[in-house]
Order: C-alpha cells, then sequence, then structure tokens
C-alpha cells in the first residue's frame, strides 16, 4: 500500500464525499511505485470541470484547462491537477487533441494514456490499479504503450521523445 500524501487525500476523500471517483494518477503513482519522491500530483475524477469548481469552491482554483477537463486546485499549499475522465477526439496536428469527451469510465481515460507505467492509478486506500500492465513493465523496466503504439504515436508525436525521455532517466527499456 502506498502512502498518499494529507494534502491529495484531502482532495480525493473530498471528491468522493461529493459522490465522484477519484484516483491519484500517471506519474506520481509510477514514481512512488520506483521508490521516488513524486514531483507533482495528478488526480483523475468522474466530476466534470464546473462539479470539480463547485466542490472545491472554497478554495484557490485555477482554470488550468477546463476544455480539456483539467482545474488546478491548492491542497496544503501545493498545486494539484485534477482532470475529468475524458477520451480523445482525432489529433490532426499530431500532439493535441482536436476534441475531448468527458466520459465516466475509468478505463476508457486510462486506455488514452501514452505508456502502460503512466496508466495507473491509487484506489483510496492506496492499492494500485493497474488495468494495462503498468506494474509488470515497472518490474520489467519497460516502457510500452498502451494500446497500439502507431496509434499512440500517430495522436502525439511528442509521445516518441517522451518515450526517450522516460528510456533515459529511468534506464528502461522501450517495447518494440
Amino acid at each position: 500500500m502506498a502512502v498518499i500524501p494529507a494534502y491529495v487525500k484531502a482532495v480525493t476523500e473530498k471528491l468522493n464525499m461529493a459522490g465522484f471517483e477519484a484516483y491519484p494518477v500517471g506519474g506520481c503513482v509510477r514514481d512512488l511505485l520506483l521508490g521516488k519522491t513524486p514531483h507533482d500530483w495528478d488526480v483523475c475524477t468522474s466530476a466534470l470541470p464546473e462539479q470539480m469548481k463547485a466542490v472545491f469552491s472554497d478554495v484557490a482554483c485555477f482554470d488550468t484547462g477546463l476544455k480539456h477537463g483539467t482545474l488546478t486546485v491548492l491542497s496544503g499549499g501545493e498545486p494539484i491537477e485534477i482532470t475529468t475522465f475524458r477520451s480523445d477526439g482525432g489529433y490532426s496536428d499530431h500532439r493535441r487533441p482536436d476534441s475531448v469527451s468527458f466520459v465516466t469510465s475509468l478505463r476508457e481515460d486510462l486506455s488514452r494514456r501514452d505508456f502502460t507505467v503512466n496508466a495507473l492509478c491509487f484506489d483510496e486506500g492506496g492499492g494500485v490499479i493497474d488495468l494495462f500492465g503498468g506494474r509488470d513493465d515497472l518490474r520489467s523496466r519497460l516502457i510500452r504503450c498502451v494500446g497500439d503504439p502507431e496509434q499512440r504515436f500517430e495522436e502525439d508525436a511528442l509521445r516518441i521523445l517522451r518515450a526517450l525521455r522516460f528510456s533515459s532517466v529511468l534506464d528502461f527499456d522501450i517495447d518494440e
């Protein structure tokens, strides 16, 4: 079980108490599982942007990217990016989605992410939610795309450089 900082738990618990799912997700989970201290914390949620704003109306919030479902909340003096579960539309510029659709499924949200090691979440108790084999890839020291690699790189060409950076920084191999 992972130890999630109190200021992060405060955010997920507040969303949960309002009736929404909320999970620490991505690089913070990866880093903690690797024994590293996360530099920042991201949370994914079933709450829509306006619902997030209502839940956090009593704290400092910043509209980081509401059209993509992202709100930054200050908790314990630390910024936490909270993003609504979403699926991405086409990527005509090979970098950013042309559109996003908010969804209610954690699986659907995680399936759009770049690499299996970045598609990991913590549940309420600090247990790991791993729908795409990210923990095995951490153990194997492997960078592997979620789903079809050609599709992932076609969507966002920067993911190629991200794979190289993760490989270099983490000393991981890149899946063929």
